[in-house]
């Protein structure tokens, strides 16, 4: 595909109003500045910007709408969707900072700041934010697509939690919405995405959490352990909050020697109750199988990221997440079965389970979809450089298995391209018509290329 040219007229401008780096594709830093950890698909954008500000985010947005150019936004680069080609990309490394009130227990987050950096900077007061997995990943996007957290069944989705939200429209205009101003804005922002604008920061809710029990149990693949899995969770307390991970580990250094090249079951667990509860909410589990490895322990929430111990390297991925009102156990072991190790390609099939807090909305409503939810299912493929038509039919036919529970489409855990009739599936109807609503009000001429588009007035 052939690069749209930038005036250069435009670059120059640019270079003299930001302070971060304007890179182009003649760049020596073009090929980093437009890479994140997604390497399938990445961004092919005429003019790279590393705002280091506010001020930065609206001098590129303002300059890319004089020229009627499409915007970008990258953070960490775990979740691209759509690549843009030519117009502006905007990453936002350099804008990570993070201010911690104790005393009002609430964070400003800047756009580039990953959850990692957000909960060391909170743990020093003993308090958490309702972060994710996987510590890499960029703290606002992740909160914009909702947010189902680590302790998601005690306290709910991460956009819950958001108290206000600061945000570039295509206008050129700063917006600090919040309930109160701007009401319709912050209703979109918070669940519906990052279509609307280029988000610099945001204040959220911090919760009084400074130690778990938590970690992982590891076993030889099978329908049993699946079984055992859906049958503990089915009465889980909301003090506990798992997911389940099937995958084909390589025989390779790095991976613990007793899970090497075998086809393994991953359950993940943080409780967040008395912690001398912990063990004995996850002995059901235990007693299911031979434990391969168990990682299970008491630690504090600042080493969170090790409960799932997710792989944080750069490689190529693609993805169909779908939200479920229940598990079928028959489609749940033809599942299994499809998805295991004579494929030619890795696979890996995740589960979270929801409910609890996930079903109760915040006081201020927010675009958050299809909070009955009862599971979520992700299938992934890893795909190196290229996205095969046998990797596409594989995902599509494994979520099909669920056709009957499927509530929806996750847009978190989806990576990759969703056409707009895609990106509706996450969310009600009449919800989903007003996030063209307010997409059509903010930025009417579609600028603004979210991984997972909404389109103005469908």
């Amino acid at each position: 595909m052939t690069i749209t040219s930038t005036p250069s007229a435009l670059v120059r401008a640019l270079s003299d109003r930001v302070s971060g780096p304007v890179a182009t594709p003649s760049s020596d830093r073009y090929e980093s500045e437009r890479s994140g950890l997604q390497r399938l698909g990445r961004h092919r954008p005429s003019l790279v910007v590393g705002a280091t500000s506010a001020e930065d985010v609206r001098a590129a947005v303002a300059a890319a709408a004089d020229h009627d150019l499409p915007i970008a936004v990258q953070a960490s680069g775990h979740g691209t969707g759509v690549p843009l080609e030519g117009g502006v990309l905007i990453t936002t490394g350099r804008l990570a900072g993070v201010r911690v009130d104790p005393d009002r227990r609430t964070a400003w987050v800047e756009a580039g700041a990953p959850w990692g950096d957000v909960v060391r900077a909170t743990a020093a007061h003993g308090l958490a934010p309702l972060s994710g997995s996987a510590p890499g990943v960029g703290a606002v996007p992740y909160t914009l697509g909702g947010g189902v957290g680590l302790a998601a069944r005690r306290y709910g989705f991460a956009a819950d939690r958001v108290r206000r939200l600061e945000v570039v429209t295509v206008d050129g205009r700063v917006r600090r919405v919040d309930a109160e101003h701007d009401a319709d804005l912050f209703w979109a922002l918070r669940g519906g995405g990052g279509s609307f604008g280029v988000v610099t920061g945001m204040e959220i809710d911090l919760v009084p959490l400074r130690r778990i029990y938590g970690g992982s149990l590891f076993f030889d693949a099978g329908p049993d352990i699946l079984d055992t899995w859906y049958a503990w969770t089915r009465n889980a307390p909301e003090d506990l909050t798992s997911g389940m991970t099937v995958l084909t580990l390589p025989d390779v250094p790095g991976v613990p020697e007793p899970l090497r090249g075998r086809h393994t079951t991953q359950v993940a667990a943080v409780w967040t109750g008395p912690l001398d509860r912990g063990p004995d909410a996850v002995a059901p589990l235990r007693g299911a199988a031979p434990v391969l490895r168990d990682t299970m322990r008491e630690l504090p929430y600042a080493e969170s990221g090790t409960v799932y111990a997710e792989p944080d390297h750069p490689h190529g991925y693609r993805s169909r997440a779908m939200l479920l009102s229940d598990l079928d156990p028959d489609a749940a072991a033809e599942l299994l079965r499809r998805t295991g190790p004579s494929l030619p390609f890795m696979t890996v099939v995740g589960l979270r389970h929801l409910g609890g807090a996930l079903t109760r909305g915040p006081e201020s409503p927010n675009a958050v979809g299809h909070r009955g939810a009862a599971y979520l299912l992700n299938v992934l493929t890893v795909a190196g450089d290229a996205d095969t038509a046998d990797m596409a039919a594989l995902r599509s036919g494994a979520a099909s298995l669920f056709g009957g529970h499927t509530l929806g489409r996750s847009l978190n855990f989806s990576f990759g391209p969703l056409a707009p009739e895609e990106v509706r599936e996450a969310f009600a109807p009449a919800d989903f018509g007003r996030l063209t609503r307010v997409k059509a009000d903010t930025d009417p001429g579609d600028l603004v290329r979210a991984n997972h588009p909404v389109p103005p007035l469908v």
